[in-house]
């Protein structure tokens, strides 16, 4: 194909034609079948292939609720008005609450009338209770405690036990200063 040919700048972007046509599906009809039908209501995305006369009169006389009961029909009618999402009466979503606040995220206690449910603010930590943390040591602690954790800590963490690996070693130097830490504190 020549860069000055019409179909140069869409040639990779256009459709192949078919290399073969499809039949009307209709008995009997030799026409080609370029329309599409649902096949059943149980395979909506399965078509039948008919000509335009054949299947404005396959889809006159197809109904996606013969033989289904009223409550079916109602069912799914009402189903389809929300795109089969679940949906509830108005008024309702609110019973299984206990307080009419209780859908509320109140992270600062505004609307809470019960003051002991109030969360009580965060204390910061002082140095030793970090140390004590990085050891996974808790109070009360004695300082041979701390130096019997501290021996294990290493003998795990150390590099010729790891390999050089790199996060063990920034472990173990979080390590010696919590335990230089709680030596002084200790001592």
């Amino acid at each position: 194909m020549s860069r000055s040919s019409p179909d140069a700048l869409n040639g990779p972007f256009r459709r192949p034609e078919p290399t073969h046509r499809r039949r009307c599906e209709a008995p009997g009809c030799a026409e080609a079948g370029e329309y599409r039908a649902p096949a059943s209501r149980a395979e909506l995305n399965r078509y039948r292939w008919f000509c335009l006369e054949h299947v404005r009169e396959y889809n006159r006389s197809w109904d996606y609720f013969a033989g289904m009961s009223e409550e079916e029909i109602e069912r799914i009618r009402r189903s389809d008005t929300v795109w089969q999402r679940p949906s509830w009466p108005f008024g309702r979503f609110g019973e299984c609450a206990r307080h009419p606040n209780a859908r509320i995220r109140d992270s600062f206690g505004f609307f809470s009338e019960d003051e002991p449910h109030r969360r009580q603010p965060a204390r910061a930590m002082s140095e030793e209770e970090k140390a004590l943390a990085v050891l996974d040591l808790e109070q009360p602690v004695t300082f041979e405690d701390v130096r019997r954790r501290y021996k294990t800590l290493v003998k795990l963490l150390h590099p010729d036990a790891n390999g050089g690996d790199r996060s063990a070693e920034e472990r173990l130097k979080e390590v010696n200063l919590a335990y230089a830490t709680l030596k002084v504190s200790l001592s």
